[in-house]
């Protein structure tokens, strides 16, 4: 058993300091105890628990302790008033870029928080092997949000953008991303390539099936996330696809970006949904949404879902350029646009807590609101009202719902007011 300072034992009522000397500093609480935080009076929805309902939120030492009608405004040291507001849990962005100093478009992912209501971001290939350890030690560890990585199959990662990456396949050392792997195993999801012909030139398939060379090699089960918008040739979109292991990722995959010489050579080809990609979804291929500035079309998307390609998550790409332009790619707005295109809210709010939770393989304990998760929550406004949305190709659609974000919590600890004190991160 740990040792108790006369501080510790004192700060703690009588119910929790007894359960500390008997060995569990976690455990029931007492009916005198309570909670660090209240969030009060919202309507919960938690796709995790086929939840929505109005709750109060009881989070005690970081993590959710309580999910109930009621809990008295005795109970709280500070409490959130979410009346009129939906509470549901904290997004997981499972693509962005939040490799600020590093990548030449990263942007700091605690700045995302208030815009996105996101408590877990993964940076898409903002990294690759070269500056991998300074992402860890500097970026993550420094930050509120907590932080996950595809590494890039090219050394320098995107430090260099605009400048292409992949056109000397030489920055593409297999062996090298495979160390990283093995060595990051509770930090890294995998191995991130951009397969579109203004990065990777001629290399054709070689650049993916190097990333797959270095999952394969490293000795746990990393995933693939393959950004593609305006691959090289209408044949090699197929052969991408065909490549494709169960359980990668296939990111923009409503992208509407030409090639170089102005040809469409996404997953929708000639108005028509490719047999490749319907193949590729239905043997466990991941679609992720990945907005950005340029790959999100509304065209495709009206297209593929219909065909059978729906998105499995819908993730941001937000960064310092896509964060500019007229299609706003933050992760609510994001959403939203999939609630204009027809599919629910409940939906939606799945594509952005749970099912990227699952694929980056931290559920049960992220992306839901379960008694025992860490007290990650986002508190937003359903605004009701005619609302336009913009894709990337200037495309647009009108909706009746925008998810507005107005509070976020992480790790029990509001951004924002009520602030907590002492101050405290973790």
């Amino acid at each position: 058993m740990f040792a108790l300072s006369r501080r510790y034992f004192l700060s703690m009522t009588g119910s929790t300091a007894a359960a500390a000397i008997g060995g569990s500093a976690f455990a029931a609480m007492g009916p005198n105890d309570k909670f660090d935080l209240v969030i009060k009076g919202g309507e919960v929805l938690d796709p995790s628990q086929s939840l929505r309902a109005r709750r109060d939120i009881g989070i005690r030492w970081g993590v959710v302790e309580q999910l109930a009608e009621n809990i008295p405004p005795e109970r709280a040291v500070k409490t959130i008033d979410a009346t009129g507001k939906l509470v549901m849990p904290g997004l997981v962005d499972l693509h962005c870029h939040v490799y600020p100093y590093g990548s030449a478009i990263g942007i700091p992912a605690d700045e995302l928080v208030q815009f996105q209501g996101t408590t877990t971001v993964v940076s898409a290939g903002d990294a690759g092997v070269n500056n991998l350890a300074a992402l860890r030690r500097y970026i993550v560890a420094q930050s509120r949000a907590r932080i996950y990585a595809f590494v890039h199959i090219a050394n320098n990662g995107l430090s260099a953008f605009p400048v292409a990456e992949l056109y000397n396949i030489d920055n593409a050392q297999v062996e090298a991303c495979a160390m990283a792997l093995a060595e990051n195993p509770d930090f890294l999801l995998g191995v991130k390539v951009r397969m579109s012909e203004n990065i990777i030139f001629k290399h054709g398939l070689e650049p993916l099936k190097r990333g797959i060379q270095a999952c394969e090699m490293c000795g746990w089960p990393a995933k693939m996330m393959v950004h593609i918008g305006g691959v090289e040739t209408k044949e090699l979109m197929s052969d991408i696809l065909n490549l494709l292991r169960p359980g990668d990722v296939l990111t923009h995959c409503y992208s509407g970006f030409p090639n170089m010489s102005g040809v469409f050579t996404n997953i929708v080809q000639d108005g028509k949904l490719l047999p490749a990609a319907l193949a590729a979804k239905q043997r466990g291929v991941i679609f992720d949404v990945g907005h950005g500035g340029g790959s999100f079309d509304f065209t495709v998307a009206e297209v593929a879902i219909p065909g059978g390609c729906t998105p499995d998550t819908i993730s941001s790409d937000i960064h310092v350029f896509s964060g500019n332009t007229p299609g706003m790619p933050f992760l609510p707005n994001v959403m939203s646009k999939f609630l204009a295109l027809g599919f629910s809210l409940e939906q939606v709010v799945t594509m952005a807590t749970i099912a990227p939770a699952k694929i980056i393989n931290r559920a049960p304990k992220i992306g839901t609101l379960q008694v025992g998760a860490p007290g990650d929550v986002a508190i937003m406004e359903l605004a009701e009202g005619p609302v336009t949305f913009v894709d990337t190709r200037n495309n647009k659609r009108d909706g009746k719902l925008l998810l507005k974000p107005v509070q976020t919590v992480i790790n029990g600890v509001p951004f924002g007011r009520p602030y907590q004190s002492p101050f405290a991160v973790r």
